[in-house]
C-alpha cells in the first residue's frame, strides 16, 4: 500500500512540474544530421559563380572564417555546392567582430543574371547589433528574415566575440528562425502576407527574390570578419 501511494504522489509530482519549452539547444541523436563544415575541411563550397573558394576564407582554431572585406554585391559570398536542400532544418554557431556584417542565405540559385545570391535567396541576417556604427531598421537586425520580417523583441544576442547560435527550420507550411534558443521569426512562405511584403519593399525590385523552392546555402561575406563553426543540415 505504501509503495502504491508513494508511486501516485511520483506521478503527481512529474505532472506538476514545468516542461521546458523545445528550441534550437535541443540536439536530435539521430543521424540524419548532414556536415556541412566539420571544423577541419572546406569540402564542398566555392565562391558563388565561380568554381574556387578563394583564399580569403580561411580555416581558424576548427572555425571557418570569412574575409571581411564584402562590398554591396558581396566580396566573396560562398555557398556550399555538393547539393541542394528543399525543406530542411538548418544549426550553425557563429560569431562577428565588431560592427561586423554578414548573413546566411537558403534555396540560393546560380546564374549569369545575377551578380550575388542575395538577388534570389532568402535570408537569415547576422550583424553586430550592439556595436554596429549606423543606425538599423528593425528589418535588418540579427535574426530577422532580412528585409521581409522583424525579429522578435525577446531575442538573445551575444556581444562581438561571442559565439551565437541559430537555426533555421524550412516547410511550405511553417519557417522558423531561432538564435541562442529563442524563436526570432515565424511565417509562411509564398502566402499572400508573404507575396505582399515583398511587393512593397526592397524585394519589388527583384522577381526572382525567393522564387526556388530549392537551392544551395550560403554564407555572406558583408564587411567585417565572420566565424562559423558547426555547420549542419538536416532534411525534412
Amino acid at each position: 500500500m505504501k509503495h502504491t501511494l508513494l508511486f501516485f504522489l511520483l506521478l503527481l509530482v512529474v505532472a506538476c512540474t514545468p516542461q521546458k519549452e523545445s528550441s534550437d539547444t535541443t540536439e536530435d541523436p539521430s543521424s540524419d544530421w548532414i556536415i556541412l563544415f566539420d571544423g577541419t575541411s572546406k569540402e564542398g563550397w566555392r565562391v558563388y559563380n565561380r568554381d574556387i573558394l578563394t583564399i580569403g576564407w580561411v580555416i581558424e582554431d576548427g572555425t571557418l572564417k570569412g574575409p571581411g572585406h564584402g562590398d554591396e554585391l558581396g566580396g566573396e559570398d560562398i555557398i556550399y555546392a555538393a547539393e541542394q536542400f528543399e525543406n530542411f532544418e538548418l544549426m550553425l554557431e557563429w560569431k562577428i567582430s565588431e560592427g561586423g556584417n554578414s548573413g546566411l542565405l537558403y534555396h540560393i540559385a546560380e546564374g549569369e543574371q545575377y551578380e550575388s545570391f542575395y538577388e534570389n535567396g532568402p535570408e537569415y541576417q547576422l550583424i553586430d547589433d550592439i556595436g554596429y556604427p549606423d543606425k538599423l531598421q528593425k528589418w535588418q537586425t540579427v535574426g530577422a528574415d532580412y528585409a521581409m520580417y522583424d525579429p522578435a523583441d525577446d531575442k538573445i544576442v551575444k556581444p562581438a566575440g561571442e559565439w551565437n547560435k541559430s537555426r533555421i527550420r524550412f516547410t511550405p507550411e511553417k519557417v522558423e528562425y531561432w538564435l541562442n534558443g529563442v524563436k526570432t521569426v515565424e511565417f509562411v512562405p509564398w502566402s499572400e502576407d508573404w507575396e505582399k511584403r515583398k511587393m512593397a519593399g526592397k524585394w519589388k525590385d527583384y522577381p526572382d527574390y525567393g522564387k526556388y523552392k530549392t537551392g544551395y546555402i550560403g554564407l555572406q561575406d558583408h564587411g567585417g570578419l565572420t566565424w562559423f563553426r558547426n555547420i549542419k543540415i538536416k532534411k525534412l
